[in-house]
C-alpha cells in the first residue's frame, strides 16, 4: 500500500493531505523520512510527528443523503456536512458528490483505493435519478435526452430515459459532470423541482430513510467492485 494510502486509511487525511504531509517531512517509516512513492508492508511502523498510527478497519457505507447537506469537507458557509451524519469511528468520505438540493444514495468509504476507481470516468457507474419536474414532457424530449443534450462543457453522453408520471422523469447517467441532470432537463425547457438519486451504481436505498446509512453487505460490495 502507498504511504499516502496508508494515511488516508489510517483517518488522518484524504489523500491529497496525505501528499502534503509527506512532503513537509512529519511522517516516518520505521525512523526513516517517508517519500511520496514508499510502500507501507505489514510490519512497518508509520509515524506522524512522532505518533504512532494503524490503519482502519475498511468501511463501505450507503446514505440517504438528505437535501440541504453537502458533500464537501469543508465549506467557509459552515453548512451541514453529509460526513457528520456517520457516526462511526473511522474516517469515511463520499465517493464523487451530490448537489446542496439533491438528496438520494451516497456511497462513503475509507478505501481510497476503490473510490479513485469508482470516481474515474473511465469506469462509467450508473447513476439513476428520479427528477420531480415544471414542464410538458413530450416524445422529443425524451428522445433529446435519450440521445445526448449540448451543454456550455460538451455534449452529454446518450441518458437512459424513462417517465414515471406526468410530472416525474427516471434518467440514469454514467457522467458526473456539476449539476448534470439539471442543466440536461433545463437544456430542453424542463424546471426541476426536486431531484433525487435512487441507485448508485448497482446499489439501492429500499426503505433507507433521509439521514440514516448501513453498511453494504458481501453482496452489495462484491457488485460494486466488480
Amino acid at each position: 500500500m502507498r504511504l499516502n494510502a496508508f494515511l488516508a486509511r489510517a483517518g488522518v487525511a484524504s489523500r491529497r493531505g496525505a501528499d502534503a504531509l509527506i512532503k513537509a517531512g512529519r511522517v516516518t517509516i520505521n525512523g526513516h523520512k517517508g517519500e511520496l512513492n514508499t510502500k507501507v508492508r505489514d510490519n512497518d511502523q508509520v509515524r506522524l510527528d512522532h505518533k504512532p498510527l494503524s490503519a482502519q478497519n475498511l468501511r463501505y457505507i450507503i446514505l440517504n443523503k438528505p437535501v440541504g447537506y453537502i458533500t464537501t469537507l469543508k465549506d467557509e458557509e459552515h453548512r451541514p456536512k453529509v460526513v457528520d451524519l456517520i457516526k462511526i469511528s473511522e474516517r469515511v468520505v463520499p465517493v464523487g458528490r451530490l448537489d446542496f438540493n439533491t438528496s438520494g444514495a451516497l456511497l462513503l468509504t475509507n478505501d481510497g483505493e476503490l473510490a479513485n476507481k469508482l470516481a474515474h470516468p473511465s469506469f462509467e457507474v450508473d447513476k439513476t435519478y428520479e427528477a420531480t419536474i415544471s414542464g410538458q414532457i413530450t416524445i422529443d424530449i425524451l428522445n433529446k435526452l435519450s440521445s445526448g443534450i449540448e451543454l456550455e462543457d460538451g455534449l452529454t453522453a446518450p441518458a437512459k430515459v424513462k417517465q414515471l408520471s406526468e410530472d416525474k422523469l427516471e434518467l440514469t447517467i454514467h457522467e458526473g459532470r456539476n449539476r448534470q441532470v439539471r442543466r440536461m432537463l433545463s437544456a430542453v425547457g424542463l424546471k426541476t423541482l426536486k431531484l433525487h438519486r435512487s441507485k448508485y451504481g448497482p446499489l439501492g436505498l429500499a426503505d433507507l430513510k433521509p439521514g440514516h446509512y448501513r453498511e453494504l453487505s458481501p453482496a452489495e460490495l462484491l457488485k460494486l467492485k466488480s
